[in-house]
């Protein structure tokens, strides 16, 4: 009986359930030596990167990611890590590509439990479950711990509810996990939120007058294990989208944690003010900037959300005083907003993929794949900078990017997949509910209050 770890590119992190194995009859104080000698396989997929027109630095990244993350493996102990490099067969079906390395591993290994994490994402679901597994091993799921509410967790919030409202499960959410909160001065036994007040979002819009000399984004030299992903992505070919080079993004769980610390120290203080702002040339402002590794596994958004009120809790009183409104700002991105996005996604079900309310047809213009053939300053700047970079802010992608195509027709569909391959965190679970519901409210309102333009505008084909 042998239990075999699948590990998937956006799943990189030892905090997880994943790892929690014992072996039959065995004490719990010895499980972790037994669990470094579970065979452990990571598997890049050619076919899979060529199944939609990726960003070059996004493929990067992961693919990168995937080999320290390997390489951490070894170094912690792990004794049977295996990974692949898989040729390509057929990206019509990239589940082809995943099923020779592992069915080889299976049976070399002798594996009769391959054990995943849930991907949450249901397109990547389907295609593990059509890999034909042999008959003797038996598929086990784990639940998804990458989030602070569980699958179950957020059905069972929103099972009953009238409205599916974001203030409603960011309140809930704050009081559950007592972030931000102080006890009442009351005998009530209810705690209050720290300033009086869940949300701070008139502090945080203030126009970005004058010279603002926002700080550079940290940046990290590519070592000789991303030089290879990158000579590997180079060759290729024009299948893809975007710049190679310059690559900065972190690819290892320590750049990340160096990511969160140059945010706190250096961008949080004036992050609230100026979250909404788009200045040219300035593609970064004080974002945090951690998206791509939350969404990777690298940093967990509870430890990103625990350092920032930490961070603010400490520096009361002195005079660098964090601001209280930055502070929930970014709290509410992620403890509100990225959890209440993920479990739309799970709560709407795979149907909610091809929302069209307004019966939106046109097709993506050419523009979106070369910044170079549209003369709309706003979206050139956006487009250059997401195709040199991956990466643009909410606010760009939301009032820029997803209004366009919304007051434009175009059908929801295609500007959905390119969000998701375009952009350096993108992945179904957040691409659909933000661009399908939030950016062209394709879904007539199951996520979104209103359209963000003009209704005589969008309902006229």
């Amino acid at each position: 009986m042998t239990t075999g770890i699948w590990i998937l590119g956006n799943q990189l992190t030892f905090d997880s359930d994943l790892f929690q194995l014992q072996a039959p009859n065995q004490a719990p104080d010895q499980a972790p030596d037994q669990a470094r000698n579970q065979p452990i396989i990571l598997i890049e997929s050619l076919d899979y990167a060529r199944s939609r027109p990726y960003h070059r630095q996004k493929l990067v990244l992961v693919w990168s990611a995937m080999r320290h993350f390997a390489a951490d493996l070894r170094d912690r102990g792990y004794t049977d890590v295996t990974y692949i490099c898989a040729d390509p067969v057929n990206p019509a079906n990239p589940a082809h590509n995943f099923a020779t390395p592992l069915l080889n591993w299976i049976t070399d290994r002798q594996i009769t439990t391959l054990r995943l994490l849930d991907p949450t994402d249901f397109p990547f679901r389907r295609t593990i479950e059509a890999i034909n597994l042999p008959g003797t091993v038996t598929l086990e799921w784990v639940a998804n711990d990458l989030f602070f509410w569980s699958e179950s967790e957020f059905i069972a919030w929103a099972t009953g509810r009238k409205r599916l409202l974001m203030e409603d499960f960011y309140r809930y959410s704050r009081k559950r996990f007592e972030v931000l909160m102080t006890p009442a001065s009351d005998q009530s036994g209810n705690a209050e939120p720290i300033g009086d007040r869940w949300n701070f979002d008139k502090d945080n819009r203030k126009p970005p007058k004058g010279k603002l000399n926002p700080p550079p984004p940290l940046t990290f030299e590519p070592d000789s294990i991303t030089r290879d992903v990158m000579a590997q992505v180079a060759a290729l070919g024009d299948s893809l989208y975007g710049q190679l080079e310059p690559f900065g993004w972190g690819v290892t769980r320590s750049h990340a944690l160096q990511v969160l610390d140059d945010f706190l120290t250096q961008r949080l203080p004036r992050f609230g003010p100026y979250q909404d702002a788009m200045l040219t040339d300035e593609p970064t402002l004080w974002h945090a900037l951690l998206s791509p590794y939350l969404n990777l596994g690298l940093i967990s958004p509870q430890e990103v959300v625990t350092a920032i009120e930490t961070a603010y809790r400490e520096s009361i009183g002195s005079d660098r005083e964090l601001p209280l409104a930055s502070v929930e700002g970014v709290i509410r991105q992620i403890l509100g907003w990225r959890e209440y996005m993920r479990g739309l996604y799970l709560v709407f079900g795979e149907d909610y993929a091809q929302s069209n309310t307004f019966e939106h047809d046109l097709p993506l213009p050419d523009f979106f794949w070369d910044a170079r053939k549209t003369d709309l300053n706003c979206l050139r700047c956006t487009l250059s900078q997401l195709e040199a970079s991956g990466y643009a802010h909410h606010i760009q992608r939301l009032m820029i990017l997803g209004n366009f195509a919304l007051i434009a027709g175009i059908n929801p569909q295609a500007i959905e997949q390119w969000f998701h391959a375009a952009f350096i965190d993108g992945y179904d679970w957040v691409m659909q509910t933000n661009v399908l519901g939030m950016g062209v409210f394709a879904d007539g309102g199951k996520l979104a209050s209103k359209p963000y333009a003009p209704r005589r505008t969008i309902s006229t084909k």
